[in-house]
């Protein structure tokens, strides 16, 4: 056979070929431009031509700092293809962890959108290796006392719209790197490869996955800045699919908006994103039904909001489960052929778990006594290997508690049924242990979430002298709706054990969330502990 190299630069190379009409939709601070993969071509390859220029080398990190856009998507193909790295960082990460994830990947070059500037002004003089600024924007460049500043449109204009993409780049060379969201100390990095990127994206287009093609109009809602947009960019634009980037801190209403507009046809974000999406379609009159796929990832979606969007909207939903470590792709909820004709409610339960393996992994789910049985009751750290899985954290030693002779021990809790279906059940840390038996927080909170009046829920511990632990929920309430507590425990009774219901119900403004809008457990329990102390 063959040999040849999965390399990055073979995705753009492919889109120009042979969907040079078929556009990229990009949102900025000016509005909506438009730009075919014949554009976007050139503009990758006079991007790639100035970084050459510039003097970027092979593993040469670049940082960039900027929401879904078109000139994201050119960073996202040029960095790689010429054998350096695209670091992409996190912008709602505090300004002390952002400024040590730049200079522990010792970036470059820093790529920023106008409206993130302000932190380039507040914290430029602790970064020790970057040389130069590079300002996204149409706009003039605003008046600062940073050096070396450049704008993005002037400094590709010089490019080369020609320029070749080495082919003597290594499959397995770093191409990517991402950190985590640092929930606990500082962030972990995290470097993908030509090679990893490239299956990556060939699960995102199996039929049993995502089922990504060049059909789809499809709009990345999960920032590009985190777990590179769980390879929505990169999988697009190589099958040629229609890509809208939705831009700058964008709404509930402007997602619904562009859904309308477009013709979205997939999208994927986290149950949050989602959660206020519905919120706005049931407050306002909006056409989604070119939606074939809400794609749903970050933490477990609630029963009733994959019920709502199906049901009500006719919009499937698709769950599915993975993490920065994982690029992140790792299972899929899909029905089996025979499942489908299962009675409803059963059928709903079966999408709301995390689902099967994607082709090309192995896993292994293990308790305290080995690997547990696949009987749906015995918990176990789900444990994931794979050549789009990392081995190890960049430069930090905190990588030997996670990635043990050669498995990504995940810190995730699950069960599997007997048909191979997982279940996430919780975080290691977040499992309540109480009177010596575990209750699940998410499945708490996932029967919280399916009463009409909750917005979101989010379930955590406090110590108990008498049990160890004992759960606590905190609920948001939709607007313009009431609810008690003995409302929600008399909804909750018919689903739990008695010692499962939470003791008491905090009813919030809103619930603590991550960057990237995953509830916020440890601030939420430094917020419950105070109010139980008071």
């Amino acid at each position: 056979m063959m040999k040849g190299d999965l390399l990055i630069s073979s995705m753009i190379e492919r889109a120009e070929r042979f969907f040079p009409k078929k556009e990229v939709v990009s949102r900025t601070m000016n509005g909506i431009q438009r730009f075919s993969y014949k554009q976007i071509g050139q503009r990758t390859r006079k991007l790639a031509s100035r970084l050459d220029e510039f003097g970027i080398s092979r593993e040469d990190k670049i940082g960039t700092l900027a929401w879904n856009h078109h000139r994201h998507l050119e960073l996202y193909f040029a960095v790689p293809s010429i054998g350096a790295v695209v670091h992409t960082i996190n912008i709602r990460l505090a300004p002390e962890h952002i400024v040590y994830i730049i200079n522990h990947a010792e970036d470059e070059l820093i790529f920023v959108d106008e409206d993130v500037f302000p932190l380039i002004e507040a914290t430029h003089q602790n970064l020790r290796t970057v040389k130069a600024f590079i300002v996204m924007t149409d706009n003039e460049l605003p008046e600062t006392a940073v050096p070396n500043v450049y704008s993005y449109e002037e400094w590709i204009a010089s490019g080369d719209p020609d320029y070749q993409f080495p082919k003597d780049i290594d499959e397995e060379a770093p191409a990517g790197m991402c950190f985590t969201s640092a929930t606990t100390g500082n962030p972990k990095g995290v470097l993908y490869t030509h090679r990893s990127t490239v299956l990556h994206s060939m699960s995102l287009a199996m039929a049993d996955t995502v089922g990504a093609s060049e059909t789809d109009v499809s709009m990345p809602v999960v920032p590009m800045f985190h777990v590179n947009a769980w390879g929505m960019p990169y999988v697009g634009t190589w099958l040629g699919s229609t890509i809208v980037m939705p831009g700058p801190r964008f709404t509930p209403k402007l997602l619904a908006e562009l859904i309308e507009q477009e013709r979205v046809t997939m999208t994927a974000g986290v149950p949050t994103i989602w959660l206020g999406l519905l919120k706005e379609l049931e407050e306002n009159n909006y056409d989604v039904s070119s939606l074939r796929a809400v794609v749903c990832g970050g933490s477990a979606a609630p029963l009733g909001m994959i019920k709502t969007f199906e049901k009500k909207y006719n919009v499937p939903f698709l769950h599915a489960y993975g993490m920065t470590e994982t690029s992140p792709l790792a299972t899929v909820s899909r029905l089996k052929s025979y499942q489908r004709d299962l009675p409803e409610d059963e059928l709903y339960e079966e999408r709301a778990k995390q689902g099967i393996l994607v082709p090309g992994l192995d896993m292994k789910v293990v308790g305290a006594s080995g690997e547990v049985a696949w009987d749906e009751e015995e918990m176990g750290e789900l444990l994931l290997s794979g050549p789009w899985i990392a081995d190890d954290y960049y430069k930090d030693d905190r990588g030997e508690e996670a990635f043990i002779d050669g498995w990504l021990h995940t810190g995730d809790v699950c069960t599997v049924d007997e048909e191979g279906v997982i279940k996430i059940v919780d975080r290691t840390k977040d499992l309540i242990k109480s009177g010596g038996e575990w209750i699940s927080s998410v499945d708490l909170e996932n029967a919280i979430m399916a009463h009409e009046s909750v917005f979101e829920a989010s379930v955590v511990s406090i110590p108990d002298p008498e049990w160890q632990e004992r759960p606590i929920a905190c609920v948001v309430v939709h607007d313009g709706k009431t609810m008690t507590k003995e409302e929600l425990f008399d909804f909750l009774r018919p689903q739990f054990a008695k010692w499962w219901l939470p003791d008491d119900v905090l009813f919030m403004e809103e619930i603590p969330k991550t960057s990237v809008g995953k509830f916020l457990k440890r601030a939420l329990r430094d917020e419950v502990q105070k109010h139980y102390q008071v």
